[in-house]
């Protein structure tokens, strides 16, 4: 599961480019309960969404120009710029060349083989997200990819990530999941889907995260009433929980999970 004890290769940072950052801000909060803390003058407008204080996602206005909306997950790294010559290596692109933010860290932002837009955080002063797997926090990524198989193979060789398989309820296949190099399965962040799986897709692959709820059905009522859409309504996965697919007022996806309680 996530954790805040971010090791290489771990989701430390997430990000949301919207066109009109007052909406997205009035969507998310009415949502999730967050609240946006400018990061200063000279950031550039960006800032941070907040939860009682802990910071769990960042956010900043985007142009049509600059791209359209979207959320974009941030992958640990000890060196960005050996990510960004690993990234190149297996066949990935720099959208943006590894740079400094101030005293905190230093971040690029890529795409996959693929297609799919990452990023990679290598910290400083900031350390990453403050909270994650809590109620309205970051919890889980999925990649949706035309190869699943070579997008695994990419990147493991520029995260080194190590992968199980979980057999679908359905039988219809299993689902592969990812975890940090050397942090065991109960590091697990993620999944990779071929993004047949996604029919109502139309832009090419992408990374979809998820935000921890408690309860699935409400929020994305909530989320309706915002102005939010629901892309897949919810379902139950056993011994995973219930989840859905939604896109904010501005087209951004992102998606809630209702996690099963664990026993003590």
């Amino acid at each position: 599961m996530l954790s805040t004890r971010f090791v290489t290769g771990s989701p430390n940072w997430i990000d949301l480019g919207t066109p009109d950052l007052d909406a997205a801000t009035a969507f998310y909060g009415g949502l999730f309960g967050w609240t946006f803390q400018s990061a200063g003058p000279d950031a550039g407008g960006y800032g941070m969404y907040q939860v009682d204080g802990k910071t769990v996602a960042g956010a900043m206005t985007v142009t049509p120009e600059q791209g359209g909306p979207g959320w974009t997950v941030y992958f640990q790294s000890p060196d960005a710029d050996g990510t960004a010559k690993a990234v190149q290596a297996g066949g990935g692109a720099v959208l943006f060349e590894p740079m400094d933010v101030f005293e905190l860290g230093r971040m690029a932002v890529f795409t996959d083989p693929g297609g799919a837009a990452f990023a990679t955080w290598q910290p400083g002063q900031n350390k990453g997200l403050d909270a994650v797997n809590d109620p309205n926090t970051l919890c889980w990524a999925e990649l949706y990819t035309e190869d699943p198989g070579a997008g695994l193979i990419f990147y493991q060789g520029v995260f080194g990530w190590e992968t199980s398989m979980m057999p679908l309820p359905d039988g219809t296949g299993s689902y592969t999941m990812i975890n940090p190099a050397g942090a065991g399965a109960e590091a697990m962040f993620g999944g990779i889907v071929p993004l047949a799986a996604d029919p109502l897709e139309t832009e090419g692959p992408y990374w979809l995260p998820y935000f921890e709820v408690t309860d699935c059905d409400a929020a994305v009522a909530t989320a309706q009433q915002l102005g939010g859409s629901v892309r897949m309504a919810p379902v139950d996965m056993e011994g995973v929980g219930r989840f859905a697919k939604l896109a904010d007022p501005a087209g951004a996806r992102f998606a809630l999970m209702q996690g099963v309680q664990q026993d003590d």
